[in-house]
């Protein structure tokens, strides 16, 4: 049985992640465009199933977020080693928050 306070903090958690993906990744500048808000929500949900059941590392983390951007999203991967490494850092200190 699932708790209601289970619930809020899957969504809090959800969310930090979320925030990180759009501030810290953002690999297609979307941050600043409201409509945009849930363009990373797929990622996002797969994140944290990694921060939370898989016990991921930031390098496993940037991993995913690299292949994302540049196979699923087909960006250059000029810079996006680091971008996706500096974001899944930040990612993964959330763990404290959760």
């Amino acid at each position: 049985m699932v708790h209601e306070t289970d619930r809020d903090q899957s969504g809090n958690n959800r969310a930090l992640v979320r925030e990180a993906l759009l501030h810290d990744w953002d690999p297609i500048g979307i941050s600043d465009i409201p409509e945009a808000k849930d363009e990373y929500d797929a990622y996002a949900d797969v994140v944290l199933g990694m921060l939370v059941n898989e016990h991921a590392t930031a390098e496993d983390i940037a991993d995913y977020l690299f292949k994302i951007a540049t196979e699923h999203m087909a960006l250059t991967d000029r810079g996006m080693a680091e971008l996706c490494d500096r974001a899944a850092k930040a990612i993964v200190a959330l763990r404290s928050d959760f």
